[in-house]
């Protein structure tokens, strides 16, 4: 049976710790799906369409890896793919307080699917979305947060 991993993410943007999560789970899974989560509750920085296209670009080379968006919940997506895992990173104490809550959630709706942590590495640890949104909608340079060969310069962001 094929290994299918969700990586589920509002991505807005996509940074370096997510690209590190997506390439190191590769030796673990047969296929990774990036799922943008669309929230239509939730203004973002970038469209969904821009954030699809950014990720796309990241794993042009990577046959095994895909980009796709999804409303609802995560499992829902899951079980509509096939996948039987969710992919999660973790940078601190926190971020695994808060996603052991929601695997435990996960498990109770769907106990077919598995969720799957991995650390992030140490010098990605302080790599979060908000900050790099912050910083590019400042006019700094996010460029060393952000997947090499990505001008995230040539998107432009939504104003919040």
């Amino acid at each position: 049976m094929k290994r299918i991993a969700v990586f589920p993410g509002s991505f807005d943007p996509f940074t370096i710790g997510h690209e590190g999560i997506v390439r190191r789970a590769l030796v673990l899974f047969d296929e990774i799906i990036i799922a943008v989560g669309a929230n239509a509750l939730k203004k973002s920085y970038y469209s969904l369409e821009t954030r699809k296209e950014m990720i796309s670009k990241v794993f042009r080379d990577d046959p095994e890896i895909t980009v796709d968006h999804y409303e609802g919940l995560t499992v829902d997506y899951c079980r509509k793919r096939g996948a039987q895992y969710l992919l999660r990173g973790l940078r601190t104490a926190a971020d695994f307080e808060f996603e052991r809550a929601i695997a435990q959630v996960n498990r109770t709706i769907m106990p077919d699917v598995e969720t799957v942590f991995l650390l992030t590495v140490p010098e990605h640890a302080s790599v979060n979305s908000t900050i790099v949104r912050d910083i590019i909608r400042s006019g700094g340079d996010a460029s060393i947060f952000v997947p090499a060969g990505l001008n995230i310069h040539d998107y432009k962001g939504e104003d919040l």
